[in-house]
């Protein structure tokens, strides 16, 4: 879904298409809520309470549905895509119990494969306190530099209009920071795997 879609639908119903979107495509319209908080459509507060919130009930979900429902299909399906087989369960409780920050930082990263991540979390019984901590430590860093990046962009733009109509430079924004991201998962991935590799 596209930026301008995204603010069109947000412009147009405000709170009653921004949380389900929240849900749907949470990075996204996180940054899609910072620039139009900046304009006034939206509360500030609310608007990062919602992205807070969406994160920390869906990350809860995935550790409930590993540890409550190892054998559903459906669990068997999401470690299958993270390639986690029997053997290797006690490398990952001992990553997610001896280095639980940073696996949830890695996890949440992880595009594609993060509710799997936290699925393995809650198989391995890592205590929930723990995990809900990490997780909100990354769910606040993680959308708060979003949000504020589109906020960013919005105060420079002055208007959503403006800001459609300059859609190319806040495009090059996501851009530059999607490689960053990137760049930043590759790092840590190689991280995890030399510490590994050491233990």
């Amino acid at each position: 879904m596209s930026f301008a879609v995204l603010a069109h639908l947000i412009e147009t119903y405000r709170y009653w298409i921004f949380i389900p979107l929240a849900f749907l495509e949470g990075p996204i319209v996180s940054f899609v809520a910072g620039t139009l908080a900046s304009v006034g459509y939206l509360n500030i507060p609310l608007a990062l309470l919602v992205l807070f919130g969406r994160d920390i009930i869906v990350d809860s979900a995935s550790y409930f549905l590993g540890r409550f429902a190892e054998h559903l299909a459906v669990t068997r399906w999401l470690l299958g895509k993270l390639g986690v087989s029997g053997a290797m369960i006690d490398d990952v409780r001992r990553q997610w119990n001896e280095h639980g920050a940073r696996t949830m930082f890695v996890s949440k990263l992880s595009y594609g494969v993060s509710a799997a991540f936290l699925v393995v979390a809650g198989m391995v019984e890592m205590p929930f306190r723990n995990f809900l901590k990490y997780a909100a430590l990354v769910a606040v860093t993680q959308y708060g530099i979003l949000f504020f990046l589109g906020y960013f962009f919005g105060i420079q733009f002055g208007s959503l209009y403006a800001i459609l109509d300059n859609i190319q430079f806040v495009i090059a924004g996501i851009g530059l920071f999607a490689a960053a991201y990137y760049l930043l998962r590759s790092y840590l991935r190689r991280r995890m795997l030399a510490a590994d590799s050491h233990t």
